[in-house]
């Protein structure tokens, strides 16, 4: 066997094993989502005159890492209220870093002032019945984020951006703006789990792969 067909037979067992080496990794660490859940939602204000909307909005989150060997480092993290497919207000958290097995708190996040929203005519009139109910049933929250991710003690990810979650179809009382605890109202806020997509890929690299 001659040294060229040497140094190739070397480079493929070379790729082999590090092929192995990766799939044997995943395995073992075997990533699963982070969990989001809207656990509380309330409205002191939401009213929708001209085309503006004046709200005032607050949201409870809990975000679960239910992995046993998996850090998440969250080096931004973005909060955006929609209405009706309308998204209607943006805030920006404290970045935070997240061990394992463990369930950190957010919140409350308080979405509040007013913007221009444009609903049509079916939407309008289901807000003119959310209305006179006090209860609005198409609110959602997203969170735009950016991670690192430890996996084990040996290997760090360099920063990318997680599916966007999606806390969807929230149902949100409207409540006494002196007595805002949603208890007050007749209705009560049932906890909504978001959807996170395949959370430890990176979507922009699935959308390049789908152009």
């Amino acid at each position: 066997m001659g040294w060229a067909a040497r140094i190739c037979c070397t480079l493929c067992c070379l790729i082999v094993l590090f092929v192995i080496t990766i799939i044997v990794f995943w395995i073992i660490v075997s990533p699963s989502s982070v969990k989001f859940h809207v656990t509380d939602a309330t409205l002191t204000e939401f009213n929708l005159t001209n085309n503006n909307l004046y709200y005032n909005f607050k949201v409870n989150v809990t975000a679960r890492n239910p992995n046993n060997n998996i850090i998440v480092y969250y080096r931004r993290i973005k909060a955006i209220a929609w209405y009706k497919d309308n998204d209607f207000s943006h805030i920006t958290l404290t970045p935070f870093d997240q061990g394992h097995k463990n369930t950190t708190f957010l919140g409350p996040i308080e979405f509040k002032g007013n913007a221009f929203i444009k609903l049509g005519r079916q939407q309008l009139n289901e807000y003119s019945e959310e209305t006179r109910l006090r209860i609005y049933k198409d609110l959602a929250v997203d969170f735009d984020i950016r991670i690192r991710a430890k996996y084990g003690s040996f290997y760090k990810s360099g920063r990318f951006n997680p599916p966007v979650l999606q806390c969807r179809r929230l149902r949100v009382p409207l409540v006494s703006s002196f007595n805002s605890n949603s208890s007050s109202s007749p209705f009560f806020f049932s906890t909504r789990r978001c959807s996170s997509g395949d959370f430890f890929t990176d979507r922009d690299i699935n959308k390049a792969a789908t152009v």
